[in-house]
């Protein structure tokens, strides 16, 4: 179910569709606002923030749980029957090809985080292996850590998730260190890979395939990607599907 925002609250909607140049019908679920005025901020089905309407700032008609806005401050009038009958419905409100591709860029990107932050695991030299989160936070932290390791530092106190802090050997560290670098690295990559993928859509129907993890097609990745891919082909012994890791 569709939702927009209005002041900085959330309302469900049944649907939101322009009937005129200057109207603006809206159907509310449950609550309707007490107050008008300022942007309503549109959201997907899935939840994305897909665009924002400006100007629609007077009441024109009110119907309960059936809203009309105008923006150029024209209210409703009942209409002379000599004259004809009230205006109808014509088409439901439908995002432009931008707005849709802003809004799966903003999926794609928000995917991207949550891939990065839950982390990595990590096999350390005794072939024991540990999982690190990979928040902005912690990215910061093992940043130190390699600021201590070109100092000389033989052992660094760190801690895998859901661990007591502990020491690590230098050895170790290099090794969590550059593991996580090159996760950060590839997922950022990717995604900026993708977000070109998605600029290069032409339609609605191309924009709805597109989802975190899916094989970008070529002429969308950068030199910097397709080295991933092969390295990622040659750790798997895989010639023909790449694997993304998340």
């Amino acid at each position: 179910m569709e939702k927009i925002k209005i002041n900085g609250k959330i309302y469900e909607i049944r649907s939101i569709q322009t009937i005129s140049t200057h109207v603006l019908q809206i159907a509310f679920v449950n609550m309707v606002p007490a107050k008008w005025g300022g942007d309503i901020v549109l959201y997907t089905a899935g939840g994305i923030e897909c665009t924002t309407l400006t100007g629609w700032e007077t009441v024109y008609r009110d119907e309960g749980q059936t809203i009309y806005l105008s923006d150029d401050g024209s209210v409703y009038q009942k209409p002379d029957p000599d004259t004809g009958g009230e205006i109808l419905p014509s088409e439901p409100y439908v995002p432009t090809l931008e707005e849709l591709q802003a809004a799966k860029k903003r999926e794609i990107s928000q995917a991207c985080e949550t891939a990065i932050y839950s982390g990595v695991d990590v096999k350390l030299s005794d072939g024991s292996t540990e999982h690190f989160s990979l928040t902005e936070h912690d990215q910061l932290n093992l940043f130190g850590k390699q600021v201590q390791l070109a100092s000389g530092t033989t052992e660094l106190e760190y801690h895998a998730d859901g661990q007591p802090c502990r020491y690590y050997s230098a050895k170790d560290m290099q090794i969590i260190t550059s593991m996580a670098m090159a996760f950060v690295s590839y997922h950022t990559t990717y995604c900026n890979a993708v977000n070109m993928w998605i600029a290069g859509c032409e339609t609605a129907d191309e924009i709805q395939q597109i989802y975190y993890g899916a094989d970008v097609p070529e002429q969308y990745q950068s030199d910097v990607l397709k080295a991933y891919i092969a390295t990622e082909k040659e750790r798997a012994g895989d010639v023909d599907e790449p694997q993304v890791t998340e």
